[in-house]
């Protein structure tokens, strides 16, 4: 089983670029999509019907949101984390199979200037929850932008940001915690060292340079360990400024 997550930094863009190609030759049998930036209405639905689609979409027009593409229909699909404060922006949706659940979010970035650096950490938390308690139930699969680089080979140029957004000591405790809690980093299973980035400036030729941060994840269970077969990112694929990220299930 292959599932794929991919910031597309706006379905409308990218589905004026490559998005129909790369879904047909990747052919995931679920696609996990942040930052829509739209509605289900503000797209024709040119995908192939082996996908049904289903959508959390902001409240406000043109921002975040999250999309599920998947060949298997869900037990059941869900929007938000049942807390007012966090579920206006459309960052979470859950989808739960037959012996798992998959939560696609895009966690909120905590500012250049680090203004939103507080509720960013008072998300962690509550995510955290969030995942705790379903994995009460069954095991849990989360994947998604997570604005943040985790360890300094997780970026090329860890000595310069350690006091930015998306690289502080806040924001790396924050995925510490997921860590901790007994989530995997399924990359990281596999791949040991740096140079592998998920995300690059639009400025100064930084992705041809592959001066980038890794800030898209698949995390699992440990429960799970035994069925992962690969974990894997795709920095060829063009069209946002993130590139697809993915994992192969036995």
């Amino acid at each position: 089983m292959k599932l794929i997550s991919w910031n597309v930094n706006g379905l409308r863009a990218v589905l004026r670029k490559n998005f129909l190609d790369y879904l047909t030759e990747e052919a995931p049998d679920v696609l996990c999509v942040q930052e829509t930036k739209c509605h289900p209405d503000d797209v024709e639905q040119l995908w192939p019907g082996t996908y049904t689609t289903y959508w959390n979409a902001a409240e406000k027009r043109g921002y975040a949101g999250t999309a599920l593409f998947t060949k298997t229909r869900p037990l059941k699909v869900s929007c938000g984390l049942g807390v007012a404060e966090h579920d206006r922006e459309g960052r979470v949706l859950t989808a739960e199979f037959a012996d798992f659940f998959l939560v696609n979010v895009y966690v909120p970035n905590s500012k250049r200037e680090l203004t939103r650096l507080p509720y960013r950490q008072q998300w962690d938390r509550d995510f955290l929850g969030y995942l705790r308690k379903l994995e009460e139930c069954k095991p849990v699969i989360f994947c998604g932008d997570l604005n943040v680089a985790h360890t300094e080979i997780d970026l090329a140029n860890p000595k310069a940001n350690v006091r930015n957004h998306g690289f502080t000591v806040e924001e790396r405790a924050g995925f510490s915690a997921f860590v901790k809690a007994g989530f995997l980093d399924t990359f990281r299973e596999f791949e040991p060292g740096g140079g592998h980035y998920t995300w690059w400036s639009l400025m100064a030729g930084a992705r041809a340079r592959n001066v980038g941060w890794r800030i898209d994840y698949f995390l699992i269970s440990a429960a799970l360990r035994p069925r992962l077969h690969s974990a894997f990112i795709r920095p060829a694929v063009m069209g946002s400024d993130h590139c697809p990220v993915g994992i192969e299930l036995d």
